[in-house]
């Protein structure tokens, strides 16, 4: 009877440590949880736009449909909630966080402050894979073309150094010799840039998204109050007309290289990620909930409404990009990383 005993208890003993038998399944865990999403920059934005749109629909799709909620974490160009999301939100998928794509390449190009690997973040998708323009608001004696700007001073203004609004400007400025060009940073947002622009304390802003375009700028770039002069993407689109590409001023492969890194970067442009190690079948299933909010009719309905362009990518779609932005040479990636001016 011992023996039996013994055998019993350790065959229980057994069952306690198998890593599937007291597994919660992703439904289990979700229920009755709620879910945050940290935004990387303050109310108002494009990225602000697309968490909230994501929120108000994801949580329907998620196994055990929770509560699903936004809250803003802004701070250095959207380091500030990259960093918090990797290195001390829970890892049990219960936040994650959307921050700019230029973000997520700092550590490869050697910002210290970006305290992360980004190949080991959950990638759970990017709502869109855009392209940005740099645009200026007119005036008496202000550029109106690229240019024009090339030959003439011309203020943009930017946010932190990890910010595409204020490293889009300077990569143009420092690899595309647009030696006019200049640069007023520590704006903490998109929107605080484009105000800057409007009260005409700069003349122009970089990293204009078309989707935060069709949200906030329409009427004054259909008015020509606003010129768009150059656009970033690793596709030229025709959006808003025959605007030049900055692929169309490089003059050498190496220069080309550069672009790369920093504008077909673009695919990223609305990514959520969750931290390193949460559970692989809750991964997938917010991967899953995702991809299905990125087709359904009634999101898809309200985001063409607001203005929003739905282009989704998949998570599995950004490690792979990001495993081609790292094969780069090392010299390119310094160079890369040189032409940010920081």
């Amino acid at each position: 009877m011992r023996t039996i005993a013994i055998a019993g208890a350790a065959l229980a003993l057994a069952g306690l440590s198998a890593p599937h038998a007291a597994a919660e399944t992703a439904g289990e865990f979700y229920k009755g949880k709620t879910v945050t999403i940290l935004i990387g920059f303050p109310p108002g934005g494009g990225y602000d736009a697309n968490a909230r749109m994501l929120a108000r629909y994801i949580g329907k799709f998620i196994p055990g449909n929770p509560n699903v909620v936004a809250s803003n974490m802004p701070g250095a160009g959207s380091l500030t909630s990259a960093n918090h999301t990797y290195n001390q939100a829970a890892q049990d998928g219960s936040t994650f966080t959307i921050f700019a794509s230029s973000a997520a390449l700092d550590p490869l190009l050697g910002n210290k402050a970006a305290r992360f690997d980004a190949s080991k973040f959950g990638w759970i998708g990017s709502m869109a894979q855009e392209v940005a323009y740099c645009g200026i608001w007119q005036g008496a004696g202000v550029a109106s073309s690229w240019k024009e700007v090339m030959e003439k001073e011309t203020i943009f203004g930017g946010g932190a150094a990890a910010a595409i609004t204020f490293q889009h400007p300077m990569i143009l400025k420092n690899v595309l010799g647009a030696d006019k060009m200049k640069v007023v940073s520590g704006y903490p947002g998109t929107r605080d840039v484009n105000l800057a622009m409007n009260r005409g304390e700069v003349n122009g802003s970089c990293g204009l998204f078309g989707s935060s375009i069709m949200t906030q700028w329409r009427k004054e770039v259909e008015s020509g109050q606003i010129k768009l002069v150059i656009q970033m993407g690793a596709q030229k689109s025709k959006q808003f007309g025959d605007i030049p590409s900055v692929f169309d001023f490089v003059k050498t492969d190496e220069e080309r290289q550069i672009m790369e890194i920093h504008f077909h970067q673009q695919l990223l442009s609305r990514p959520f990620a969750f931290p390193p190690n949460v559970p692989a079948e809750r991964l997938k299933a917010m991967r899953e909930a995702f991809m299905t909010t990125m087709k359904d009719k009634e999101f898809l309905a309200e985001s063409e409404k607001i203005g929003l362009d739905i282009d989704p990518v998949t998570g599995d779609e950004i490690e792979a990009a990001l495993k081609r932005f790292s094969a780069f040479p090392p010299q390119v990636l310094g160079k890369a990383s040189q032409a940010m001016g920081r």
